[in-house]
Formats: structure tokens, sequence, C-alpha cells
């Protein structure tokens, strides 16, 4: 049985009620209580499990008292104002909240919503009425309550439904938090533990018990009897009065022994079914009757109903602010309760596909409570990652950012020098070691690496995120989405040089703007284009010819098409193409090339945007190409722009995954360093700086060398966000040391020479000038370093102190040897202390040049001062760029130089510190909706291909178990 919603006032003859016992009192007409040898009944509406609406009477009987007040109107009067004071207190640092009670009703009485929306006026809430069909289905109802459940503006849903529509699944359908009938299962499930810290209990039994609160006597100690009930109600009012301190037996009609049971008690709760009810001479003075009686009723309310409908209604209100003060609650900065993963390392290290698995993580959603983020924030793709909503940033705007750490590294090996497992080590140091709250934001691996040379980017050893094959491959779609995208800026340009150079004018514009319906119409992207044409007309039919070939020609010159198509694999044979050599494109073929997919200027714009409205208008601004009069065309010319931003729409939000030690880690876009800014993204720091609070860390990777990655991060990346960091992390090898010091080649796939393995003092201290000059590069910006020394088993003391002492020498605040790829985060906890330490110094953070300074002047300004060139020499073809981008206004955009990154210089072979050398500009292109210019440096090249032998020789799947085996 499921008791609705209100409380009506039965009107008892005089005559019918003599037999209860003297000393009673009930309302008269003015609603006040005499003194009488009656009783005082409440009839509230009630479904019974069996089907149908009956009533339900509640007789109270007490003793006289002088001076009694309206008892009904002082339990609402009391109510209304506890609300009232409550929904004050919670405006007061929020005065644009207004919580609002949804009704579901069917049918379209409006008698319930008068009733309501008088009680909340009263208190200062809002009341929305959802009026569903007579016949409406259970799916409906559910689709409706699923709705408001996603509604932030809404605070209580209540359901005015027969109760042929109550089933489990509607009332359990609706939120918890939101039930303020108290109806699901869950929240009758807490009122049975005693625990309504989170939930509703029934708002009429909440009011019978503000009734029996004006008992003359206290409810603790005292007896109640509950006799004929069942199911929810039963529960809902047996442990509610046990909750108040009253004893409660349960009792059925047929009990032995019920009369002296009755005579007993103190308070009578009582259900007829086919009896006439209590005899009088059962109920001792004073005794509290309430009578749920069957008399069956018709259910309906007007705003003149008697005053007792109001109790149920200001019950559910109060309930209403109880849940807007919890979800205010809710939004704010919550302290985190992260329970980290034990790491038991073992020796020799195994591989790091056996330790990613012989790890099990945590349920995704276990990781989002554990630090801070509500269930709605979350969109989980399987159990150990999800994507997380952007509406954190303002759920979370006022909360102060933590500590901003960049890791960055010097000038790599082929090998890689281990910045991942680096920032990886570090966050599960602070957060499972020293507890305090840090997360890791890393970029996603491109498939060409993984499949070719240099292997996955999850970090490696004990420091990883996991599970590693998810991580290492398609992850949450975002390289799919973006390369889907790209390929359709790509497809469009190709297909509108076609059609303008097989169409009239007529027919471009009868196509481009067709009569659907006998209605012809400008979609909002071409309004947009008229209006950059100067064109301020909306009808069709009103545009002059001249107009109509100015609004169809974007006249694109194929040899001057800037957008290539993409790829996530490694190909070298897509280097150079020729497309439109079927003959259905009638000799329109042209010479074009593929990229990898992370070099798109999509991904870039990924990286880079802080919302769904700046990603669009930055997509729109994309250029690809010229036409033959020499003007930029954009995507939003080619009209793309509203498809590219659907397509992207999943990928902005970040993926959150977890390290081997539970600690949280933010993957989100993968750009290369060396063709592109090589960061991850703007919005996954942004969203990670709020959740570690003001005391924690955020630690970030920027790409290969600090020549390259770092020096980007704090010109473009920290240009865009805003963000300045703390501290840089700096990150060494002594293997990559020794190269710079002179050491042989090394190369992917090919065993390390002796000079790499036993030790070289020597040719270490040399190559200490590669390290010494990153460290300058980091002061440049006015930011302190921290040496991070990834120790190798090959590695000896002397070597490492070596390394540690010439650092500390060169400038850098500490430099700690770190032990992370073989003991997790206990082998960074040096590290982290160091952090910790350096991080909270203030540092002096500038940018290298000035916006303002000419492109020409840029340039050479990460040249000389960065790279360590003498000068720039452009190319015939570089300036001519140049120029052109001066003309049309991108002379302010910031400098992406994309250059090898296997040395200072343009040439792959110089180690250590080149000196004397000129930088070539072979080529300039621009980013215009990324927001910045990228030089070509020598002879880069933007698809990488695979070698002799690449990874996916040894990566394979398990048929019968499905597992991944080679990826590392």
């Amino acid at each position: 049985m499921r008791l609705s919603v209100a409380f009506r006032y039965a009107h008892r003859s005089h005559a019918s009620i003599r037999r209860s016992r003297a000393g009673v009192k009930v309302l008269n007409s003015e609603n006040r209580f005499i003194p009488v040898n009656s009783a005082v009944y409440l009839r509230v509406r009630e479904a019974s499990s069996t089907g149908g609406t009956s009533e339900t009477v509640v007789c109270f009987k007490s003793h006289p008292r002088k001076n009694d007040g309206p008892l009904y109107e002082s339990a609402v009067g009391d109510i209304v104002q506890r609300s009232r004071e409550e929904l004050k207190a919670i405006r007061e640092p929020n005065p644009g909240l207004k919580p609002t009670l949804a009704i579901i009703q069917a049918g379209e009485d409006d008698g319930l919503l008068e009733v309501n929306k008088k009680m909340a006026g009263k208190i200062g809430l809002n009341v929305m009425q959802i009026c569903l069909p007579h016949q409406c289905r259970e799916e409906e109802v559910i689709e409706e309550i699923l709705r408001l459940n996603a509604d932030s503006r809404v605070h209580g849903i209540f359901l005015h439904l027969p109760q042929s529509f109550l089933s489990k699944s509607v009332c359990n359908a609706i939120k918890p938090q939101k039930d303020v009938d108290g109806v699901s299962d869950l929240n009758v499930g807490r009122v049975v533990l005693g625990d309504q810290r989170d939930g509703f209990a029934s708002p009429v039994a909440g009011a019978v018990l503000e009734m029996l609160a004006r008992h003359d006597a206290p409810l603790v100690g005292k007896m109640a009897v509950l006799l004929g009930l069942e199911g929810p109600l039963k529960a809902t009012l047996q442990f509610l009065l046990q909750n108040n301190g009253m004893m409660v037996q349960t009792h059925q009609w047929s009990s032995k022994h019920l009369q002296k049971q009755i005579m007993d008690s103190d308070v009578v709760v009582f259900l007829e079914t086919g009896h006439k009810g209590l005899p009088p001479t059962w109920l001792r003075p004073g005794v509290a009757v309430i009578n749920l009686s069957s008399a069956l009723m018709e259910g309906k309310f007007s705003s003149t109903s008697h005053f007792e409908v109001f109790v149920a209604a200001v019950v559910i209100c109060q309930h209403v602010v109880r849940s807007s003060r919890r979800w205010i609650q809710e939004q704010q900065y919550q302290p985190w309760r992260l329970r980290p993963l034990k790491l038991q390392s073992l020796s020799p290290v195994p591989s790091d596909i056996e330790i990613s698995r012989a790890q099990t993580p945590k349920p995704i959603s276990q990781l989002a409570q554990e630090i801070g983020l509500l269930p709605e924030e979350l969109e989980a793709y399987g159990n150990t990652k999800a994507k997380v909503h952007l509406s954190l940033l303002n759920r979370l705007q006022h909360q102060p950012n933590g500590k901003y750490v960049l890791v960055a590294g010097i000038t790599p090996t082929p090998l890689g020098e281990g910045k991942s497992t680096v920032t990886i080590g570090l966050v599960q140091a602070l957060s499972a070691h020293l507890k305090l709250n840090s997360f890791a934001c890393l970029r996603q691996p491109s498939q060409g690496p993984t499949f070719g040379v240099k292997g996955g980017a999850a970090g490696g050893g004990y420091a990883q995120v996991i599970p590693m094959e998810e991580f290492n491959l398609h992850l949450t779609g975002d390289i799919h989405a973006i390369t889907a995208a790209n390929n359709l800026v790509a497809a469009a340009i190709d297909a509108r040089i076609l059609h303008e150079a097989t169409q009239s004018d007529r027919a471009l514009y009868s196509r481009l703007v067709p009569s659907v319906n006998g209605v012809r119409c400008f979609s909002p992207i071409q309004m947009a284009r008229l209006q950059h044409l100067g064109i301020n007309k909306s009808d069709p039919s009103g545009l002059t010819p001249e107009e109509v070939r100015a609004f169809v020609r974007l006249d694109l010159d194929p040899e001057k098409v800037t957008w290539q198509r993409v790829v996530d694999t490694n190909d070298r044979f897509l280097r150079k193409i020729t497309v439109g050599q079927a003959n259905t494109e009638k000799g329109h073929a042209r010479q074009t090339q593929f990229d990898i997919a992370v070099a798109s200027e999509i991904m870039a714009i990924l990286a880079l945007t802080d919302g769904l409205a700046d990603m669009r208008a930055r997509l729109g601004l994309m250029v690809v190409g010229s036409s033959r009069n020499g003007q930029s065309i954009t995507a939003d010319d080619l009209g793309v722009t509203g498809a590219l931003a659907v397509l992207m729409k999943d990928a902005i939000k970040p993926t959150l995954m977890q390290t081997l030690e539970g600690t949280p880690v933010f993957v989100h876009a993968g750009p290369f360093a060396n063709i592109a800014h090589g960061n991850s993204s703007v919005l996954a720091d942004k969203l990670a700086l709020k959740l570690v609070g003001e005391e924690g860390y955020v630690v970030t990777e920027a790409g290969f060398g600090a020549d390259i990655g770092m020096e980007k991060f704090f010109n473009i990346k920290c240009r865009t966000s805003g963000l300045r960091p703390d501290v840089v992390v700096l990150v060494a090898t002594v293997r990559a040391l020794k190269m710079h010091g002179g050491g042989p080649n090394v190369t992917a796939g090919v065993p390390l020479p002796k000079e790499y393995i036993n030790e070289n003092l020597q040719l270490v201290a040399d190559g200490c000038s590669n390290l010494k000059k990153q460290i300058q590069i980091a002061h440049l910006f006015g930011v302190s370093v921290v040496v991070a020394l990834n120790v190798f088993k090959t590695d000896t003391q002397a070597e490492i102190d070596m390394v540690c002492r010439i650092a500390e020498a060169s400038g850098a605040s500490a430099a700690v040897q770190c032990h992370h790829w073989s003991r997790g985060g206990r082998g960074s906890v040096e590290l982290a202390h160091a952090v910790k330490k350096v991080a909270s110094q203030k540092n002096h953070f500038q940018f290298l040049y000035n916006l303002q300074d000419s492109i020409v002047e840029k340039i050479r300004t990460i040249a000389q001062k960065v790279y360590g060139a003498d000068d720039i020499e452009l190319s015939p073809e570089a300036q001519a760029k140049i120029d052109h981008y001066n003309q049309q206004g991108f002379g302010a955009l910031p400098i992406c130089m994309a250059k090898t990154h296997l040395s200072l210089s343009h040439m792959p072979e110089k180690k250590g510190v080149p000196t004397g050398f000129i930088l070539p500009i072979r080529d300039i292109r621009a980013s215009i909706g990324a927001g910045f210019i990228y030089p070509l440096v020598g002879t880069m090249s933007t698809m990488p291909g695979l070698p002799t032998r690449p990874c996916f020789y040894d990566i394979d799947l398990d048929p019968v178990t499905e597992e991944i085996k080679g990826l590392f």
C-alpha cells in the first residue's frame, strides 16, 4: 500500500463519535479544537496493494487542555517557518537558487497544483506541473521522471497518479535525492535502517508524527501498536516511531491476546479489513488512536479543501527545501576519500602488460566518487574509464586551483627517456604515499608509435596507467572522432571544387539553397556566410546575380589547398598521393598527402579549447586553402563547422583513468610536440586543478625535450589557458646524457652499445651540457626546476651522483634519483618531497616573446634563445607565406615550431648543445583555428613511416582468453 498525498478533515456527526472516551478534542468549522466527547480524524488518500483508491481516516484523542490553539494550523505554521528559515540560509550564498517541486499527474486536475502552489508560495518554492494523458504508458511516465532527474532546477518529484501507474519500476526510477514522497525502495530502506540523512520518508507518515508530537505526553518510551498494516506503510511507520523512541508492536486482526496489547498501548494505528473497528472498551483513557479505514473516496483536490489537505503538502515542500540544501552541499568541493591500491613490486620487473594485468583497477565510478565527482558528471565507457562532463568547471568555478607541475625532459634518444613514467610515479608518490591530492594529465597515444617503434605511452614498469591495453589502443575514440572530422573537411573541399567547376551559378544556388515543401531558406551557417560577404538579406529570392555568384563561388585554388587527409597509422606511402583519378571526378585530379591524425589542426584545437562554444568557433576559423584571388577559405565558408562540432562533442570531454596505485589520471588530446604543440588539453588541466583543491597537485607532461614541448607549453598553452606553472620537473637519464656526451648512436630495436651499459663518467659529464641548457631554457620563463633522474638498472651510483651534482650546480632547485619503474610510487617519494617544497616557493613566470613582435622576430627569438642558433634563414616560400599571413591579419599569433626532437638544432645527428648554426625555415603554415603559426624547420615530415621491424610483430590476441599480448 502507498499513501499518496494529502490530509482531509473527515467530518463526523456528534452522535457517531459519542462512543469515544471523554476528554477528546475536535476541530470546529473554524478549524479550531474544542473539547467534546468525540475524536479528531485525519483523512488521507491512499492506494492499496490490490489496486484502487481508498481513504485513510486518522483519529487523534487526547485530554483537554486550556487555551488549546489551532493544532493543524500550528503544525503547518511551524513547518512553514522552519522551511522558510532553512531556505533563507541556503539562498544567502546562492541567490540564484529557486527550488522546484515537479508534480507528475495523469489528466489536468489543477486542484493539487493549487494546494502545493499555495504552500510553496509561503515558503518560496516553485511548482511545476506535468500533465500526462489519462491513458499514458509506464514508459512515458519513466521517461518524464528521468528527464526531471537530470534537470538540476528540479529538487523534488511527486507522483500524483493512479495506483495502476505506480509500479516498482516507476517509483524506483525517481532519483532518491528527489523522491520527496518517499516511495522508492531505497528511501523506504533508509527509514528501516534509521538513516534519513540522504533520503525522505513518506510525507503522510511525517505529518502523522508531526501531529503525534503535539500529543500531551512525550512519545519516548511509549508503546504503539500497528494493527492490520502491511507493506511499505507498515515498515515506514514502525521504524519512524521506533526512531522517535517508541516501542512498537505489529499485529494482525487474528492475533491472540490482541485486546490486552491494545489496552496496554499509548498509540494505536490500525487499518480495518472488513472489521467494524476497535471496540471502545479496548481503549484506555488518553490513548491516541489513528484509524486507517477503507472508506472509498474520489480523491479530488481543490483550493477549497479542508485545512488538513495542506499538512502533507507543506511536509512535501519541506522535503523539497531539504533536497535543495543537499544539492547545494553536493555542488561544493568535496574532500577526497582516495583509497590507494596496494602495489607489490617484483624483482626482476615483469613486462608492462603483465604488471598492468596483475593489478585489479577500481571501478571508475568508485574512483570518481573518491575524488569528489558527482554521478551525473561521469559518462562511463566500461568499468575502467569514463568521460567527465565539463559542467564540473561551472560547479567548482570558485574553488581555488591546486599547484601546477610541468614534466619536461632533456633532448631524448629515439627510445624516449620516461617522462610519462616520471609523471605517473610522481602522482603515485604524492597521493598514495604522501597522502596529498594529485592528478596526472597525459596525452592520448597515437596508434602510429604504438604499432611502430616507440610503443605505447601508458608509462612503464610499476608506474603505469591501467588498463594499459585500453589506454594505448582506442581509449574512448577521441582520435577516431578527430580523424572523421578532419577527413569530412577534406571531402568537402574536393567536392566543392568539383561542383563549382561543373555547374552554373544558378544550378549551384538551387542545390545549395533547395526548396523544401515549397519553402526556401538559408541555413544558419549560410546566413553567417552572407554576413561575412556583407550581404544583409535573409530571403533567398532577394539576392542579385552578383550576390548569388559571391555566395556560391568559393573559387578554391586546387594548388593552394593546405588541408590534408589524416590517418592514425605510420604510413610513409601516403606522404604524397594523387586524388580524383576516377572518371566520375571528370579530370579534377590533384596531388595531396596524408598526415598522421595527431598532426591535424583539429587535434590542436581539442588540446587548446576551453569549451564547446569556443571549440565550434575555432573549428569554423580553420583555414583550408586560398581562393584564386588570394582570399583565405575557412571551414565556415565550406559550411561544415556545425557537423564538425557534432563529431567532436564527446571528444571534448577528458577521459578519467587510474594509475597502478589507484590515483586519478586524465587522458585527453595527443598532439605531437615536434609537429604540433605537444601537450595534453587545457580542459583536462583545468578540471584537475579544481578537483585536487588548493593544496593539491596537477602534474601534466610536455612532449619530447624542454626545447620543444616545454617552450610550446609556456608560449602557447599558458597563453591560451591563463594558467601559470609552479615548477618544472626536468627528466634526464644517464643513457641520454651519454649520447649527448659523444656516445654512439642509439637505434630503436637494436641492442645498446657497451658504452651505455658500462660506467663511463666522462660521457656523462660531457653530456650534462644538454641538461644544463634545458635548465637554462626553463629559467628563461622564470620557473624553478627539479631534475628527476630516471634510473635504469645499468646506471652506477657514481654516475647518478654526478648527474645530481652537476644539475644542482647548473641552477636546478633540486636533483633527485627516481626508482618508480621498479618500485612504483615509493620509488619517487624523494621527488615528491622536492616538488612539494619547490612548488610552494614563488616564481616569476614570463613569456619568451611579445605577441605583437613580428612573425620573423618571434621565430628568431625561439631559434636563438632556446635552440642556440646564430640566426634563421627563410626560404622564399616561407617569406611569401609570412607576407600573406601578415596581410590576412595573422601576424600576432604565437609560434609553434615544427622541428626534430632529436637535437636542439634542426640536424638530428647533432647532439649535446650545437652552436654556430643557422636555422632553416623551409615553409610556414597557419593553424588559425588552433591559434598559432607553425614554421617547418628543415625536412620535418608530418607522416612518420614504419621501420624494418615494427612493434606489431610482437602484438597478438589470445582467441580463448581475449587477452592482448606484446604491447609495451
